[in-house]
């Protein structure tokens, strides 16, 4: 078994996963998929992902199985795509972390590291987070407040956009108040966050009816980040908007007619990228 870091593998990563993730806004969800797994992504989420989380359970958790855990991913993805071998990962987590999650997700949360202090990063630097948060979404679904806390501590280095809205969908109201403190978090990543997750058609994940036909409790949340000064923020309330414009447009019009009269940079800046493939 050859040894690896994650430091041989991010930089393709990151390079591939972000000109996929800029190709998917506008592509139906079938297209989506398809080009995620045929775009060589699944080959950073097999054996040498197994060896790099071992060695960082293992550092915490000394009692972690790193050749089971090695063994079962070896053995199961070979012939699985990407979003397949986040799933084994997760699985295999599952059977080999404590069986009591919040002692598992305080050991997930252990070997994340320093936070994220760039607008860039989180797929080139901390892809390797992409199966905790499948954990914690699959595994930490009955206990909303460890897996929140968890998903907000991830999100700080990697993403928590697609772990959060199985929780969106079981407890809108307690994710929603939880989403808009977020909103007004000092951590930009945080603040990206609570729009990200509640976009209505984000890239690669299953679409998220629950505010569309009245999308008012997530415009609230989109309210607050209005006039955030980072790029990184802005860039998704736009695509918040822009999805909103697909799927209620009578409604996104209505608040682009709203922020219209704002004199402020930042909401013209996410005006105008919400509305640059769309006429209004």
């Amino acid at each position: 078994m050859t040894s690896v870091t994650a430091a041989n593998l991010t930089l393709n990563f990151g390079s591939k996963f972000r000109a996929s993730y800029s190709l998917a806004n506008g592509l139906s969800k079938t297209t989506q998929r398809k080009n995620m797994e045929n775009g060589g992504l699944a080959v950073y989420f097999g054996e040498n992902l197994a060896q790099i989380l071992s060695q960082k359970i293992k550092a915490v958790y000394p009692k972690f199985d790193t050749h089971s855990y090695c063994g079962q991913i070896a053995e199961s993805t070979p012939n699985f795509g990407y979003s397949q071998r986040i799933l084994a990962h997760a699985n295999a987590l599952n059977e080999l972390l404590p069986p009591d999650f919040r002692r598992a997700a305080e050991i997930l949360v252990a070997i994340l590291g320093e936070e994220n202090p760039n607008e860039t990063g989180m797929f080139k630097h901390f892809y390797w987070t992409l199966p905790l948060a499948k954990y914690v979404e699959i595994y930490g679904l009955d206990d909303f407040g460890a897996s929140m806390s968890a998903i907000e501590e991830i999100t700080k280095r990697g993403t928590g956009e697609y772990a959060v809205r199985a929780f969106i969908k079981k407890y809108p109201q307690d994710s929603l108040k939880t989403m808009t403190q977020w909103a007004r978090s000092s951590n930009f990543h945080l603040r990206r966050l609570a729009s990200e997750g509640l976009r209505p058609k984000l890239p690669w994940a299953s679409k998220l009816e629950l505010f569309i036909s009245d999308p008012s409790p997530v415009f609230a949340v989109l309210e607050i980040l209005k006039e955030d000064e980072v790029r990184f923020v802005q860039r998704s309330v736009a695509n918040n908007v822009a999805d909103y414009l697909k799927v209620n447009f009578t409604a996104a019009k209505e608040l682009l007619a709203r922020w219209q009269s704002s004199q402020n940079k930042n909401t013209q800046q996410i005006i105008r990228h919400a509305t640059r493939k769309i006429k209004i």
